[in-house]
């Protein structure tokens, strides 16, 4: 604490608002590719129905449907419409081959996520996430036992 401290004994921050926490990340998994609609879905009103609302638009991008297992996670935030504030971020990839299939699942991600959105939210859901951010987890379990 000592370091904290101006010479004569006056705190550093002084005056100064205390700190505060970053907003804690709402996160959310789903398996993919959907098997509904996202036409079809009302306005999400809650994080349970927000995810799969993100989730609607991923594809199995031609090259990676041979793989048994892969996995990404993007993080986001959305304005009160549904819309994306900046460039979602890819967190973690992983997948069974080269970098070639890891570049092949980012993109459909971010293309993904470009399709879905502004997504269809509630006004009071909008409001809730409203610059929060928010990490997907998208989970592709392809055909099992074809090797890669």
């Amino acid at each position: 604490m000592a370091a904290l401290l101006r010479p004569g004994g006056a705190d550093a921050f002084e005056g100064i608002e205390p700190w505060r926490t970053l907003p804690q990340t709402l996160r959310g998994t789903q398996h993919v590719p959907l098997r509904t609609s996202e036409a079809d879905q009302p306005p999400a009103d809650t994080l349970k129905a927000l995810y799969p609302a993100l989730a609607a638009c991923w594809k199995v991008p031609e090259g990676l449907g041979r793989f048994e297992r892969a996995e990404i996670t993007a993080r986001l935030s959305l304005r009160r419409d549904g819309s994306v504030i900046g460039t979602p971020q890819i967190t973690f990839a992983k997948t069974p081959g080269d970098t070639r299939a890891r570049d092949i699942l980012v993109r459909a991600t971010l293309d993904a996520i470009a399709r879905c959105t502004p997504v269809k939210v509630t006004p009071a859901l909008g409001g809730a996430i409203a610059g929060r951010p928010l990490a997907l987890r998208f989970i592709y379990d392809g055909p099992r036992g074809q090797g890669i």
